[in-house]
């Protein structure tokens, strides 16, 4: 016996983005809608290089943590 994969029901609503009538699992855009948003917003991890933290010379150590 095969269970059925999806659980929820479908939910009819108008799509948010392109305001189109859809049957979809859950609340967001459409199907069409989401692979149009992959491809022009891109899924490419962008790796930023950080520069190391250097505080303001008015910052002090607070006394408790400076204790020796």
């Amino acid at each position: 016996m095969v269970a059925d994969a999806r659980i929820s029901p479908l939910l009819t609503f108008d799509c948010p983005r392109c305001k189109l009538g859809v049957q979809e699992e859950h609340y967001g855009p459409c199907d069409a809608c989401r692979a149009q948003l992959r491809c022009t917003q891109g899924l490419d991890a962008k790796h930023e290089v950080l520069a190391d933290y250097i505080p303001k010379m008015n910052v002090t150590p607070n006394a408790v943590a400076s204790k020796e």
